[in-house]
């Protein structure tokens, strides 16, 4: 992120966030009403976040050798989500891409930016491709929605088309693959844009926010949002281990059919010969004792009446939670692929297990033999 502090952050009620989103408003004094906001118009300051630009002629060729995404078709204005891989398959870097005719600008988070940069600076030999980061002139702005009308019209756009990213996560991208088997997938929802706009004119939206020509959203009301509509993302979900499989990415950011690229091999395996080690569940959870789990809890299998002696078999962790605005206390986690889909589950969470009713995102047998799509009761939905 920038050394000067985002101007979001001196509006009314305005609380920092933790964590990987540091330096932004997790909310303004009632992130679940903030949520409803968010659907009906509202912006989030995302300005921590990273901004790469990729010119020159060789740019979408070269991403799309190195990534996983097929970017070389990629159209001015259109949008695309891509992964990094190691040699293993394992998840190094999200990017999400778009492109303007003549620059692919990739928006990251703050954390991947500084690794990520290096990276690409390293891997462009004799190829026509100037890579540059470009946190310190372009802000990101969050929003929900085919179009907002004020972020529209404060979009960047440098070479003629306005920088808005939106998110490919609503529907399975060509090439790619959805193991979530449920009819209705709440992703089909999730709207999600990423408006580029000048760092310089940041200042000025949060007036807009202060004078209420526009309504402001903290990230803890999009990160419920997020959750709902079970969309990962790799600073929360992800780890060290994380292949694309495990949290359903197959659908938005992998492309089976493209050439070769680094971690192909593993996804092609794991696809057509075997399966994800772990898997990604959405959990409702009980609000009784008025617990939240954090990212990092356990999640475990409940205690049989005659084991009450050992402690409960831990099978995954938190890997995001919040309070949403009509289904209450709800998380993501990443679990054993093993893991019975049948019982409820428990977290772990102040000395206490918060019973914890599973949702399957990812089935044990995504893979190799994944099956039909099939309908499955939803205990509630995302509305407008």
């Amino acid at each position: 992120m920038t050394s000067a502090g985002s101007p979001f952050l001196a509006l009314p009620g305005a609380v920092d966030s933790a964590a990987a989103d540091q330096g932004v408003p997790a909310h303004y004094g009632n992130p679940v009403a903030e949520q409803r906001a968010l659907l009906a118009g509202a912006v989030v300051d995302l300005s921590h976040r990273g901004v790469i630009s990729v010119s020159g002629a060789d740019r979408l060729s070269w991403l799309n050798s190195l990534t996983s995404q097929s970017l070389t078709g990629l159209a001015p204005g259109e949008s695309a989500e891509s992964l990094l891989l190691g040699v293993s398959g394992r998840v190094e870097f999200d990017m999400r891409v778009v492109d303007d005719g003549e620059t692919a600008w990739l928006l990251v988070d703050s954390d991947e930016l500084p690794a990520l940069l290096a990276w690409l600076l390293k891997m462009r030999f004799t190829l026509r491709v100037v890579i540059a980061d470009r946190t310190e002139e372009f802000a990101t702005v969050g929003s929900i929605g085919v179009s907002n009308e004020i972020l529209d019209a404060a979009a960047a756009s440098p070479n003629g088309v306005a920088l808005i990213w939106h998110d490919p996560w609503s529907a399975v991208s060509a090439g790619g693959h959805q193991y979530a088997q449920v009819a209705d997938h709440p992703g089909a929802e999730w709207l999600w844009r990423e408006t580029l706009v000048s760092r310089d004119d940041l200042g000025a939206l949060a007036e807009r926010v202060r004078a209420g020509e526009i309504s402001a959203a903290g990230v803890l009301a999009a990160e419920a949002l997020r959750i709902v509509a079970w969309r990962p993302r790799r600073a929360t979900e992800g780890d060290e281990k994380t292949i694309p499989h495990e949290l359903d990415w197959m659908r938005s950011a992998v492309h089976l059919s493209k050439g070769c690229y680094r971690g192909q091999e593993t996804v092609a395996k794991v696809h057509n010969l075997g399966h994800p080690p772990r898997r990604l569940v959405f959990l409702h959870l009980d609000g009784t004792d008025n617990v939240l789990p954090k990212p990092g809890d356990d999640v475990v299998l409940p205690v049989q009446n005659d084991d009450r002696d050992h402690d409960p078999d831990v099978v995954g962790q938190i890997t995001s939670s919040a309070i949403h605005y009509e289904l209450g206390p709800i998380a993501l986690a990443v679990v054993r692929r093993s893991t019975p889909v049948d019982p409820d589950l428990g977290v772990l969470s102040d000395g206490i297990v918060v019973a914890a009713g599973q949702e399957v995102i990812v089935p044990p047998e995504a893979g190799s033999v994944v099956g039909r799509i099939r309908r499955m009761p939803r205990l509630g939905v995302m509305r407008r």
